[in-house]
This record gives structure tokens, sequence and C-alpha cells, in this order.
């Protein structure tokens, strides 16, 4: 049984992965005709192709999401998914040929792995041409290699972040969403368990985390049902309340928390039903990025 963001149909998830390094990238890449918006909700974002993502733009339609380590310069990973998309003849046509749509999001894995080694145009593709429907693999992989959480309280309370995917039903349609967790605040379970050793009510922070830089929650939620921008939006703003309600605290200074979200189906469907699809399998996705990176 597939219950990840790849039981959407047509949705495929592909990962680089480098464990020495402690980075990687994913890619989930959507079927056609699409709808895709996002919203940032943390202070430090790391983002390609965001702007076209808004409500008043004129193009809708993505051909894959890069989610990546490597801070900013990872962005360049999402080069090599342009380049493989191309030689696949999609994109969004134009008089000249047709121009891959790929945004990407980053997040800062360059501590404590290796600062030097950083997923590039090579890694992208290789992710890219990876991508399958099977059932995504959780934890410590793509762009969940090196992530982090619970750095609120100081270098000593760091515990594995992760990458993870979960789906929920929507009347006649489904939700899936992955997640990379990589929080500055500590993480729980919807339900208020801990699972990186924080308390409830995080306090102030240990230090002034400047050395953390960036410490995103990255999430792409991709559903079935026939939804314009506006309606979609929706489930975008119940994906960033999963993350409110997981991570504490969330959407600071120094995070740079982003939700995508695609719909790439033709169910017929309720947005405020999905939206709440969305937020449960957001939550649950963050619980299982760090169940299974072994915090």
């Amino acid at each position: 049984m597939n219950d990840t963001i790849t039981a959407i149909p047509g949705v495929r998830v592909g990962h680089w992965t480098d464990r020495d390094a402690e980075t990687g990238c994913t890619v989930v890449v959507f079927p056609e005709p699409n709808v895709a918006t996002a919203e940032v909700r943390g202070a430090a974002p790391g983002t390609r192709e965001y702007a076209l993502l808004q409500p008043e733009m004129r193009v809708e339609q993505v051909q894959a999401i890069l989610l990546t380590g490597g801070s900013a310069f990872g962005l360049a990973a999402a080069d090599g998914v342009v380049r493989e998309l191309e030689a696949d003849g999609r994109g969004h046509d134009t008089l000249v040929g047709k121009v891959p749509i790929v945004p990407a999001a980053v997040l800062f894995d360059l501590f404590p792995g290796d600062p030097s080694v950083r997923p590039g145009p090579e890694e992208g593709a290789v992710a890219y041409r990876s991508a399958s429907a099977d059932p995504v693999e959780q934890g410590r992989v793509g762009a969940g290699t090196g992530a982090t959480a619970a750095k609120w309280r100081g270098f000593e309370h760091i515990r594995p972040g992760g990458l993870g995917s979960a789906t929920r039903p929507a009347g006649d349609a489904t939700v899936g969403a992955i997640v990379a967790v990589n929080a500055i605040g500590d993480v729980f379970t919807v339900e208020g368990e801990p699972l990186t050793g924080g308390a409830h009510e995080p306090g102030p922070p240990a230090m002034v985390p400047q050395a953390f830089t960036n410490n995103t929650t990255l999430v792409v939620v991709a559903t079935d049902a026939a939804f314009d921008r506006i309606e979609l939006r929706r489930l975008v703003f119940r994906a960033h309340d999963a993350i409110a309600a997981c991570i504490r605290p969330a959407h600071t200074r120094w995070d740079g928390d982003i939700v995508f979200a695609v719909s790439c189906g033709e169910v017929e469907g309720d947005c405020d039903i999905a939206a709440e699809a969305a937020f449960a399998a957001t939550a649950a996705a963050i619980e299982l990025a760090v169940r299974n990176a072994g915090a």
C-alpha cells in the first residue's frame, strides 16, 4: 500500500543523497495539466520561481518542484531538473520551444555536514531521472539527508530532521504531502507528543540563532482534486497551520518555511475538506520525517 504523495496519480518523486556529506535533494514531478501555488511564512527563505506561483500571475502550471539542501548554492540543482525536463519535451510553450517551470526551495544543511558539497545541476538531474511512483523513501534521504531540528535550545540539543510523506482522504479525492524538516524549533506530533525532547512552550532561544542561518521546513502538497489557484491556497494555509502545530517555534526570523501546493487531477472536490486533509497529511509527514530520521 502506498500512503505517500506518489499515491496521487501521475506524481513521481526522486532523490539524490550524499550521506557522507549530509546533503541531498528531492524532486517532485507532476502530471499535466495542473495548477500550482505557494506561500512563504518563514523570514529566511531561499527560493526560485516563487513569484510565478502567486494568485495574480499568468503561468499556473509547473512540471516539477525541487526541495534541496545546500542553502542558496543548492538552487543550482534546479538547472539539472530543467535540462532533463527539456530533454523529455516538457515545459511551458513559447515561440521558440518549451521552457520547463521548476520552482525550488532550499534548506541550510551546511552544518554539521561538509559545507563544500552541495547539490548542483548534475545532482538535480540524477534526482529527476530516479523519480518514480513507488512509495517515497523517508528519513535521512534526499532533501532530508542533512536536515536537523531542535536548534532553538542550543547546539547540544540538535536532533535529525529528515524527510517524510503521507496522504489523507478528502471525500472522493486524496491529498498528499512531502516534508523536509530542518526546523529551528522542536518537533511534536499533532497530538502533542514530543519527538525531539522540547517543551510545549519553547521560551526564549538559548542563543541568538545567527549561526544556524536557514532552518527551514519545506512542504509540497498535491491533490487529485480539481481546484483553481484561489481554492488551492486553502490547502496551503492549513499545511502552514500544521507546521505551526507540530514545530515550536515555527515561522521564525531564522526559518524559511514554505508550502507549495499542486492540483493535478480531475476529481470533484471541496477545497475546505481538502484543506483539512492537507493539515493532517502535513502533520503526519512531519512526524514520519523525524521518526524515520532517528531523532
